[in-house]
């Protein structure tokens, strides 16, 4: 384990008020499919476990659905868009999918998909 990593990790993912009200901080026993956590920290802990992992490669799938978004936006500029280009995700191949046009200034290049569902009965 990395703690510099993991501290960084949790910091920016915007977990350390979440942690310390848990009764055993990241030894908290969650339960089943997450029941006792927020929509918004589910999916901020999901992040941080990717991030923390030193992957390659990078596919999120609108990692901020959960909140509104002007907390996404804020959440984005301030804690991650550094922290992705400087530590976590330098050299790294990063494939977001979102609907928030406020992240992508960050990426470097950006792809715009038009899908259209055909339903057959």
């Amino acid at each position: 384990m990395d703690s510099t990593r993991y501290q960084e990790t949790i910091r920016r993912c915007a977990l350390v008020k979440d942690l310390e009200m848990l009764p055993f901080g990241d030894l908290t026993v969650i339960g089943e499919r997450g029941v006792n956590l927020s929509g918004g920290q589910k999916q901020r802990i999901q992040l941080a476990r990717a991030l923390y992992q030193d992957a390659d490669v990078y596919l999120l799938d609108d990692p901020f659905s959960a909140v509104d978004a002007h907390t996404a936006t804020s959440l984005f500029n301030v804690r991650f868009s550094s922290f992705w280009t400087v530590y976590a995700l330098s050299g790294k191949t990063v494939l977001l999918v979102t609907h928030q046009v406020d992240f992508l200034p960050a990426f470097d290049s950006i792809l715009v998909s038009d899908f259209h569902t055909i339903y057959c009965p």
